[in-house]
């Protein structure tokens, strides 16, 4: 199958969804209007809220998004064949994903800012605002292991993905001291933007030396080793003011990654690769080597963040709400950075479905297991050679994807003999996709908490005060570093991407009451047939990932902490979304029936002269 025909349905599917439908949604269904004040401009504290062009916004927001997900999603659900993954892709992110990021961008900017749970307890009730806390603390923490044991089994054993990495942050703190700090009052980005683009380069191609040099053996670590300098990082940016380092990192990674996947739009056009799977294979029923489960409801959870991802709701209710500039922002902020991640997707499910069977199969199964499929190899003993890595069982999908877009990046004019370069920079595109979700989603995942721990011990709730957030950063990345360190792909991933979608249901199911409340019950069914469709198959593939996943592992030596700790994860998750949707449709009902919205519900009202009526948020 070409691919040309294929990525020119892709776009134009993205761009009249764009076009079209985000602009029904911010005109019809939201009324989005410039004269309400945002939390950047009405907290501005310099530190959390801080009003930012919708372009340096769009870049920390796309960055903190798009993360693990959309490549190893795609890349791991290769397995059932092509279609099944690229028409979810485009549908679940047009009509799914792109929504939720939206409505709940909005929901927080009406909100002052406040987190997903936080909304909730408004729009629903207290009780429901405290169990979506929970949940989300749990599945977040779920979250961000899966995504950090993809950049483990990327860095380990990597010198050269280590330096080029670890070069990433000096070059953010020059990034954001200059943009941020080198002219009062004014936010400098021309010359920082040159100066971060053009030293990362120089990183990728510095890292080739590096490797072959005496300080190789220093960049060596082990998956342990990499686990625990992940965590200390996690720890250190998500309590650094976001201008530091969140920002600028989450900024200059996004001219690497909106420029490779520029790159790799321009390589499928120039290369046209042939998809070398199936439509479909033959594990659509089960019984497949990478994902334990049939395709229904698994491709689901599998591919995750690239059609829709619960994640993203605690990013567009974490740190994005208290940087946007205005309120017009969020519709090209919250739909159009979905639609770029989905078109990462794509791109990732191309390149992995460019290599050959064999080839894919080997990478991502553990060697006795891929003897037993009846597969042969084709390419894969000269790729090992050409990136100077042994490339057979390294499982987790970041690695077979690498190498498909190598392999598209080659066939460049002029490239042909760089396939070892285009490897490392493939990993460190994927490295820095993850990372930057890995910083946000901590400090999002400490907002959480100390929200949580506010309602026992009130300082914790200020998170200005320096005690609760190193403490409870402490906690959350303890917790998610926990997971990583005991953990598996083939166990993790599954908690993950279940988890993941549990909490997109969650977040749908709020701004869904979110609309009720604000008397735009006709829009409605905008979030509430997609929350319907994603909370019914995800939660199918949670009892089935009990059952037939985690709770066997219960059994077997060694793996029995893992087993019960994963099936009581789940469990949580599972009752968590079912009590939140239950107590949503309770509120859409009494709405329904007359009972008046709560008085907050919806952010401040404009009064015929455009003026905000005070007293609500």
């Amino acid at each position: 199958m070409n691919t040309l025909p294929v990525l020119l349905a892709a776009l134009c599917v993205y761009a009249l969804g764009y076009r079209y439908y985000s602009a029904f949604i911010a005109a019809k269904a939201l009324a989005l209007d410039d004269r309400r004040i945002t939390p950047a401009h009405m907290f501005a504290d310099g530190h959390n809220y801080v009003a930012s062009p919708r372009w340096v916004l769009f870049g920390h927001h796309f960055a903190a998004i798009a993360g693990a997900g959309p490549l190893v999603g795609p890349t791991l659900a290769a397995q059932f064949g092509f279609a099944p993954g690229f028409l979810w892709l485009l549908i679940g992110a047009v009509l799914a994903g792109c929504v939720q990021d939206f409505t709940v961008l909005v929901a927080s900017v009406r909100h002052r800012g406040r987190s997903l749970a936080d909304v909730a307890r408004t729009e629903i009730s207290p009780f429901a605002g405290l169990v979506a806390m929970i949940a989300v603390l749990f599945i977040l923490l779920v979250t961000l292991a899966g995504l950090g044991i993809v950049v483990v089994n990327a860095l380990s054993n990597s010198p050269w993905g280590v330096f080029t990495i670890g070069m990433t942050i000096p070059i953010a703190v020059v990034m954001g001291l200059w943009m941020f700090k080198s002219h009062t009052g004014k936010i400098t980005v021309t010359g920082p933007s040159i100066f971060g683009v053009v030293v990362l380069i120089g990183s990728v191609v510095a890292g080739h030396w590096v490797a072959k040099s005496g300080a190789a053996s220093a960049l060596t670590f082990t998956p342990h080793e990499i686990t625990i300098l992940m965590a200390i990082y996690g720890l250190i940016a998500s309590v650094l003011p976001v201008w530091l380092v969140l920002e600028p990192r989450d900024y200059l990674s996004t001219y690497l990654k909106l420029g490779t996947i520029c790159v790799l739009v321009v390589g499928v056009f120039i290369v046209h690769p042939n998809i070398q799977f199936p439509n479909y294979t033959a594990y659509i029923h089960g019984g497949g080597p990478i994902i334990k489960g049939s395709l229904f409801p698994f491709l689901f959870v599998t591919i995750a963040c690239g059609a829709i991802s619960g994640f993203h709701s605690l990013v567009a209710s974490g740190t994005t709400p208290k940087m946007l500039d205005k309120e017009s922002d969020a519709r090209f902020i919250g739909y159009g950075a979905m639609i770029a991640e989905s078109l990462v997707g794509i791109l990732a499910l191309i390149a992995a479905c460019s290599l050959h069977p064999g080839d894919y199969f080997a990478i991502n199964t553990a060697p006795d297991v891929f003897h037993k499929l009846g597969f042969a190899t084709v390419n894969l003993d000269m790729f090992s050679r050409e990136v100077g890595e042994k490339l057979a069982g390294r499982t987790g999908g970041a690695v077979s994807l690498a190498i498909g877009m190598a392999q598209i990046f080659r066939g460049l004019p002029g490239m042909d003999r760089l396939m070892g370069y285009w490897y490392h920079y493939a990993i460190m595109f994927e490295a820095l996709f993850i990372l930057t979700t890995v910083d946000t989603g901590t400090r999002v995942a400490r907002y959480v908490l100390q929200e949580l721990m506010g309602k026992v011990h009130k300082p914790f709730g200020n998170n200005a005060w320096l005690p609760g957030n190193l403490i409870t950063s402490f906690f959350v990345v303890l917790g998610w570093g926990y997971l990583i360190y005991t953990g598996n792909i083939s166990t993790i991933w599954p908690l993950f991407g279940t988890g993941n979608q549990l909490l997109a249901t969650i977040a749908l199911a709020v701004t869904t009451t979110f609309l009720i409340n604000m008397g735009k019950q006709k829009y409605a069914w905008i979030t509430a047939v997609p929350m319907c469709f994603v909370g019914v198959t995800t939660i199918t593939a949670g009892v089935m990932s009990i059952e037939n996943i985690f709770w066997p592992l219960t059994s077997k030596p060694g793996m029995v902490v893992t087993g019960y700790l994963d099936s009581i994860l789940m469990s949580i998750f599972i009752v968590g979304v079912v009590l939140v949707v239950f107590d949503a449709v309770r509120r859409w009902l009494a709405t329904l029936r007359g009972v008046p919205a709560p008085k907050e519900a919806f952010g401040a009202p404009l009064t015929e002269t455009g003026e905000i009526k005070m007293g609500c948020c």
